[in-house]
């Protein structure tokens, strides 16, 4: 049985991006949320350690430091005219949230006070600033409540445990809607719209050791990559330096931020010899790459010589429990460490993906060299790439991304339905993913579904983290296909209609697979180094060659064609980084 349901716009996923695009929207057309999850459980709500934005409440600052030091970080591959805009509406975007009761710690004058965090600069990089705007260190999840408060009083309708499985278009490339799975019931629904705005999230669980939930699994990238969308630079994925050792759950850089340091085994504070000027609160990317470093040179702690330590003792115990309450918790509950006393074990972990969906700045998604817009069709957030984030995204310039770019993606998506009409999917368009959904349930044996996700997350973790060779990536990509094989086999046990997690789980394997193979492919031509990737057997960056963005399609027969585009330079002429 299919339901059908028609609205003027559809936003999929009920995370930070997603809900800002709602709230844009439901003002000026019928908006339905489409969520596989409750909208507060959303990934947002782990964002911990602060918002972004050159208030200057503490110390001196400026939009255009925030946007040099976010083209910088990001290693020269971010979209200089987009950072530009992100760092300049900034301001306003957090002053709102403000407005709408977010709960920001307060100066002793009653301003929203400012932190710092890694890579955030005055004056060109003179000295690290003060410009994350914070609540403790739950700044996402209060975010995430602020922005959903808003969504309940506009009463925009959510569909929630709702998995978006397909994206609709005409034969003309005008988006026409979707198809989604209900949970609850085991049902398939069309849902007709005109512009359909994606937030879904990042796809860290094709890693091994990663900060992302279970739910971050790629859905959006991989339906519209299977729907001829290419995605871009999907190689730049960001590995942050301070997961708790082997589980990965995440320690905020806000530790850093309030004066913690990384030590080696030998006790040795080693950033100062990767970074003399900021030390602690270097990008992270080059945090991670000296842990891997220290690691390689025999200075790795605990039982596999392969953890380094956060050391937040010498802190005033009233800033640790009034401004680190929630990742000290995390310490004491999963590694039974006091950090309060004695260092915390940590390495690095996967943690956040800077390539995604193509978007323009008002979230369009676009398609090649020369960026054609495709009609009623948006992205926002970790699934989207504008590119603000480039090689390597800054601590605290994601939740920016989502408030900023999710108002923009609304609001052109506002205007698009305005002048559009609610156009006709195909006969039958659930068909494609009926025959997915019952190949799976069909076959009585077959491969298991958590031993390939368990193969694809220890070799993606081995082969292609913080630091990738030709050799690695080809293993990988022949691993990968390997995988693929097996899945295309693929059986599950439960064949019930109601809340069968396995046969949703069965599918969001398909979307990592799909993609880590774009993330493989991508990082496979790219023979430099820059920001989050890293390659050994080419480790300087190369600016002659390699200045441009990657564009990986899924071809008819499953392989994958790169094409590229230039990146969109501005004010800021690459050079060396140096911190």
């Amino acid at each position: 049985m299919t339901t059908t349901h028609a609205y003027d716009a559809l936003v999929i996923g009920g995370g930070g991006g997603g809900l800002r695009a709602a709230i844009e929207l439901s003002e000026r057309c019928r908006t339905a949320v489409i969520s596989k999850l409750y909208p507060t459980r959303s990934h947002t709500g782990a964002a911990q350690g602060g918002v972004c934005a050159a208030l200057g409440n503490v110390e001196e600052d400026s939009p255009e430091w925030h946007a040099f030091d976010t083209v910088k970080g990001g290693d020269y591959l971010v979209d200089q005219p987009a950072a530009l805009l992100m760092t300049e509406e900034a301001v306003e975007a957090i002053y709102q949230l403000e407005r709408w009761g977010l709960p920001f710690n307060r100066t002793s004058d009653g301003r929203i006070d400012q932190r710092r965090f890694g890579g955030h600069t005055r004056n060109h990089g003179e000295a690290p600033v003060r410009r994350a705007c914070y609540a403790a260190d739950r700044t996402g999840h209060m975010i995430l409540q602020t922005l959903y408060q808003q969504c309940v009083k506009r009463d925009v309708r959510f569909f929630n445990e709702f998995y978006c499985l397909d994206l609709l278009r005409d034969d003309a490339g005008i988006t026409v809607g979707i198809v989604a799975f209900e949970l609850a019931t085991g049902e398939l629904h069309v849902f007709r719209a005109k512009a359909v705005v994606f937030a879904t999230g990042g796809y860290g669980r094709m890693f091994r050791v990663t900060s992302n939930a279970h739910a971050l699994t790629g859905d959006g990238p991989s339906v519209v990559w299977r729907r001829g969308i290419p995605l871009e630079d999907m190689e730049m994925f960001q590995f942050h330096p301070t997961g708790l050792a082997r589980l990965g759950v995440l320690l905020s850089e806000a530790a850093r931020g309030e004066g913690g340091i990384v030590l080696n085994s030998e006790g040795e504070r080693f950033m100062e010899r990767y970074a003399p000027t900021i030390k602690d609160l270097a990008p992270r990317d080059m945090v991670s790459r000296a842990i891997y470093q220290e690691i390689k040179e025999g200075r790795g702690g605990g039982p596999a010589g392969d953890q380094v330590y956060l050391d937040i003792s010498h802190l005033d115990p009233k800033v640790i429990e009034e401004k680190l309450p929630d990742i000290t918790e995390f310490a004491r509950i999963y590694l039974k460490v006091e950090p309060m006393e004695e260092p915390v074990p940590i390495q690095p972990t996967a943690h956040y993906a800077m390539g995604g969906i193509p978007t323009d700045t008002d979230g369009r998604v676009v398609v090649g060299a020369d960026e054609d817009v495709v009609p009623g069709l948006y992205a926002v957030g970790e699934c989207a790439c504008v590119s603000v984030h480039g090689a390597n995204r800054l601590g605290t310039n994601s939740l920016l991304d989502l408030v900023v770019f999710g108002r923009r993606a609304g609001d052109d998506a506002a205007r698009y339905v305005r002048e559009a009409d609610l156009a006709t999917p195909s006969e039958r368009p659930e068909q494609p993913t009926l025959e997915l959904l019952d190949g799976i349930l069909g076959r009585t044996t077959g491969d298991n579904a958590g031993e390939i996700r368990k193969e694809l997350q220890d070799n993606m973790f081995e082969l292609a983290f913080v630091v990738r060779s030709d050799e690695s990536l080809t293993k990988m990509q022949q691993i990968i296909a390997s995988l693929r094989d097996r899945y295309e086999r693929v059986a599950i046990t439960d064949k019930g209609a109601r809340y069968n997690t396995d046969l949703m789980e069965t599918v969001e394997l398909g979307y990592l697979l799909d993609c880590a193979d774009a993330l493989v492919a991508g990082a496979l031509v790219r023979t430099e180094s820059r920001g989050a990737h890293f390659r050994e057997d080419h480790p300087l960056r190369d600016d002659a060659n390699w200045l441009k963005h990657t564009l990986a399609y899924r071809e008819p027969d499953g392989s994958i064609r790169i094409e590229y585009k230039a990146v969109k330079m501005g004010p800021y002429v690459p050079m060396e980084r140096k911190y």
